[in-house]
């Protein structure tokens, strides 16, 4: 059955990656970013927003069911990143990654859950035990290495890491499983600024010491979304060999 899937950050890397992947399989994908789409299918809608902008999320969201009735899957993949000594970061940076790692995450969870209760609520109960919606989140290893100058980017996801266990208890209920993945450096946009010497104390600290790769990600995303996967909610897979 073709699904409905909702992926932010879909103008570049991971992001891109997945819509593309999920068109392949015959999915529409839903997409957003700040600047114009770089996909071309006929299964893809594109929204050019920010994330922490609320009333932009809600006409998204809206548009999608409109068009669609239903959203069966979200992958909040859209994340910011900046490393910074905590006496030399200013206000500024903490507020715009808290506004897209911890706002953006928040505004997309809670507006498509809205219509997956909805549609929830309308299923045979022979459907409903099977739990047929899922959220995952995007967390980082740099919240459980506590990594130096990564104060307020782990703090951003530690804050989504809550989000994700505190929302898959209020959101059980209504047949919603709600994940996170917790990737290592992954060779995107997100990390091109980070010094080399951080980026390999980084990785000398996983069990595996390699860069992550787009396989890596979507294996756990797909045993996320799997069938098989309605009695899994509020975990968070760290890759690499780090414990949360």
């Amino acid at each position: 059955m073709q699904r409905i899937i909702v992926i932010t950050g879909t103008r570049k890397g991971i992001g891109k990656e997945l819509s593309q992947y999920y068109l392949g399989l015959g999915d529409i994908v839903c997409g957003c970013s700040r600047g114009n789409s770089s996909i071309v299918h006929p299964n893809y809608r594109h929204f050019e927003l920010d994330v922490g902008d609320e009333m932009a999320v809600v006409s998204m969201i809206r548009t999608i069911k409109k068009e669609f009735g239903k959203i069966d899957v979200l992958l909040n993949n859209a994340g910011i990143a900046s490393m910074n000594h905590i006496l030399t970061t200013p206000f500024k940076t903490m507020h715009n990654i808290f506004s897209t790692n911890v706002f953006g995450t928040f505004l997309f969870l809670r507006e498509v859950s809205k219509i997956m209760v909805q549609n929830y609520k309308k299923l045979d109960e022979s459907l409903k035990n099977s739990m047929p919606y899922r959220i995952v989140n995007f967390a980082t290893v740099a919240t459980p290495l506590r990594l130096e100058g990564e104060a307020v980017y782990a703090a951003s996801k530690a804050a989504l890491i809550n989000l994700t266990q505190v929302g898959a208890k209020e959101l059980s209920e209504f047949g919603i499983t709600v994940n996170a993945i917790g990737p290592t450096p992954v060779p995107t946009d997100l990390i091109k600024n980070v010094p080399k010497d951080k980026i390999d104390t980084l990785l000398n600290q996983q069990a595996i010491k390699r860069f992550g790769e787009f396989n890596d990600v979507l294996n756990v995303i797909e045993f996320f979304l799997n069938k098989k996967s309605s009695f899994i909610t509020g975990q968070v897979i760290y890759l690499g060999g780090v414990n949360g």
